[in-house]
């Protein structure tokens, strides 16, 4: 059950699988792959991941996985903990709901400002600000929509906490804690939402790092 976790640790979708293995008490090796030096280019990698990117798995069995939202649904099947995929069909059809929404109005947005405003620099490259004055109203105006969906229930998609909630975490954790553009204390009930997700004991032991 356990795997090898081929990534750069401080990667939003590295640690996005393994914050869901560690929900899921599933163990695993951080094999680090570091971008800055295209080793995710090179042909070793791309054999796995043909693509480019990081992360992909490899269990012990020789099974492989990569795309990490496909890798977390996959390790929420498997190991012990909390159940994060409903099961019961208009149970999992609320899930799928949730997962669309965190996929189609809120990763584009979030991940863009995170390449205007961290990874650019990073690289050394320069922040389109204009890029980022459009981006932030827009994540925001998203966000007012979701605070009409939690002011209904405790999670998007019901009342128990699902792997569409947790996958905000990583983008989340850059907009609103580490560049601090978006500001929750106008919808309190996202608020309240995000207070609960960010503070799990699973995601605040990857939060720096897979």
């Amino acid at each position: 059950m356990s795997f090898k976790l081929h990534g750069f640790p401080r990667s939003t979708c590295t640690r996005r699988v393994a914050h869901i293995a560690r929900e899921r008490n599933i163990p695993y090796e951080v094999i680090p792959v570091d971008p800055s030096k295209g080793e995710h280019k090179q042909p070793a990698h791309l054999q796995h991941q043909p693509f480019g990117q990081v992360p992909y798995i490899v269990q012990e069995d020789g099974f492989e996985l990569y795309e990490s939202r496909a890798i977390a649904r996959y390790l929420a099947t498997i190991g012990s903990g909390p159940e994060l995929i409903p099961t019961e069909p208009r149970a999992r059809a609320k899930f799928e709901q949730a997962a669309s929404i965190e996929y189609a109005h809120f990763d584009s947005l979030a991940s863009g400002i995170a390449v205007e405003k961290l990874f650019k620099p990073m690289r050394g490259l320069a922040t389109n600000e204009e890029r980022v004055k459009e981006l932030v109203p827009s994540l925001e105006s998203k966000l007012d929509a979701y605070e009409v969906i939690l002011s209904k229930q405790k999670y998007l998609a019901g009342d128990e906490v699902t792997l569409a909630d947790l996958f905000h975490l990583p983008y989340g954790s850059v907009v609103i804690e580490s560049l601090k553009l978006i500001n929750l204390e106008t919808r309190p009930n996202v608020q309240r939402w995000w207070n609960d997700i960010s503070s799990r004991p699973a995601w605040q032991a990857v939060k720096n790092g897979a």
